[in-house]
């Protein structure tokens, strides 16, 4: 009798155990997956924004969503250089029209 009274307790608290981790974990992964669709909603926006299409899009999308947060963003102008960079280079662009096309996406904003 004794036997199967500490059975069913250690049963109960190891249930009890395991469901305050399932808790204690759930938040942190619903953060993840909010701040992931908070990233593709920002990056889908901003694509929007500059009219991309086709293969300029992919390669902002790539670029954009490869971000880590804030710690990788870096400097807003060399991000923005970057980008207009990658953009160019999609394009195939050379010579005055690349420098148009750099100007052009330099100072836009956003």
């Amino acid at each position: 009798m004794k036997a199967s009274r500490w059975l069913v307790t250690m049963g109960a608290m190891l249930a009890v155990m395991a469901g305050q981790g399932a808790i204690a974990q759930a938040p942190t992964t619903a953060a993840h997956t909010n701040s992931q669709q908070e990233k593709m909603k920002t990056c889908n926006a901003d694509a929007s924004a500059k009219g991309l299409k086709g293969t300029d899009r992919e390669a902002y999308m790539k670029t954009c969503l490869s971000k880590e947060g804030a710690a990788h963003k870096g400097n807003s102008q060399q991000e923005k250089m970057k980008s207009c960079n990658a953009n160019a280079n999609t394009k195939g662009l050379k010579g005055t029209e690349r420098e148009t096309f750099m100007k052009s996406c330099l100072s836009s904003s956003g």
